[in-house]
């Protein structure tokens, strides 16, 4: 048992695990392609798992697969969850990976224009105003500066961030915190992926708004549909596109 805990110690030992878990019967090749370190460094934790009894592994011609073992920490549980006390933790256990769990939600759109102005329309407060609701977003984007969200006409704060990258007209990465009311604001903090590609005379953009909690309130992601389709409309006609929520604080 001193084994076992010794072995799960270690963050990258878990994870190793953790890909086990997700496909068992993996190479070594395949699992130093999962993980920033050399072949020998994934080779000692995985010899460190043997050891412990938590990964077995089998010839299969020349390959040497390996697979998770859950035995050891299965007589870890056995030893201080007693019969009467599992239902419990068992259902404990299963609020807490749920309230836990995350969730993201994806955005695609193809717009007609270049990926400099695209860029431009993301980053310049005074164009992003034009179709976010009216709300400018303010950053010098550099990674690590602060971003605000506000409705200036209005002397509204709608919500704060900070930038995680930025590889102008390719990729930017912020997180986002709404502020309107108390409901989103217990949502806490989540995070924002920019992604432009170019395809001809025209943009492939995708949105990515992950961290999100299982079951967030959808006020915090729901608006994204609205704001893509006004900036498409924008680039492409100069035009503004009236939709619900360019309509809040008109």
């Amino acid at each position: 048992m001193d084994e076992v805990f010794k072995a799960l110690a270690d963050p990258t030992r878990r994870n190793l695990l953790d890909e086990l878990f997700r496909e068992d019967g993996q190479t070594l090749s395949m699992l130093e392609e999962r993980f920033s370190m050399s072949r020998f460094g994934v080779m000692k934790h995985l010899r460190q798992l043997e050891e412990a009894g938590l990964v077995v592994t089998r010839r299969r011609g020349r390959e040497k697969l390996h697979f998770l073992n859950p035995v050891p920490i299965r007589l870890i549980h056995d030893r201080w969850v007693s019969k009467y006390s599992e239902p419990w933790v068992a259902g404990l256990s299963e609020i807490k990976e749920r309230l836990e769990k995350k969730m993201e939600k994806v955005y695609e759109i193809f717009i007609k224009t270049t990926p400099e102005r695209l860029w431009e329309a993301i980053v310049d407060p005074e164009i992003r105003a034009k179709y976010n609701f009216g709300a400018a977003v303010n950053s010098d984007w550099m990674v690590g500066s602060p971003i605000s969200v506000d409705v200036a006409k209005h002397d509204v704060h709608l919500g704060e961030g900070e930038v995680l990258e930025v590889d102008p007209p390719r990729r930017l990465v912020h997180t986002m915190e709404c502020l309107w009311d108390d409901d989103v604001r217990a949502e806490g903090s989540t995070r924002v992926t920019w992604e432009i590609r170019e395809v001809g005379d025209s943009c492939h953009l995708t949105l990515t708004h992950d961290q999100l909690r299982e079951g967030a309130n959808s006020q915090i992601f729901g608006g994204w549909p609205m704001i893509l389709s006004g900036l498409k409309t924008w680039l492409e006609s100069g035009e503004l596109l009236t939709t619900p929520g360019s309509l809040m604080y008109a």
